[in-house]
């Protein structure tokens, strides 16, 4: 689990694919709340909620896995039970960068 790069992310939907497959993770602000988008060893992705700790310190999944970007992208999670595709316009993003 990476830490929340301060500087915004300027990405469009169709990039936030490429973006994914190529750095595993990303940090996605909306609504008050705070949710890092991330894989699994690669073969699967979840959405976590980043207010809430388990017992590793580790923040605590609100979606299902899934084993595709694009079933991530649709996969209703948290409170409101709405995706990703649909949180898009009104969401700001962050890279996850590793702690120094």
């Amino acid at each position: 689990m990476g830490m929340k790069a301060e500087e915004k992310l300027e990405i469009s939907f169709d990039e936030l694919t490429t973006y994914l497959h190529a750095n595993h993770s990303v940090y996605m602000d909306v609504n008050g709340a705070s949710y890092y988008l991330t894989d699994v060893n690669d073969r699967y992705w979840r959405v976590q909620d980043t207010s809430k700790l388990n017992e590793k310190s580790h923040y605590v999944d609100c979606s299902e896995l899934v084993p595709t970007i694009s079933e991530f992208l649709s996969l209703p999670f948290g409170e409101d039970n709405k995706c990703i595709k649909d949180l898009f316009d009104e969401a700001e993003f962050y890279a996850s960068v590793k702690p120094e």
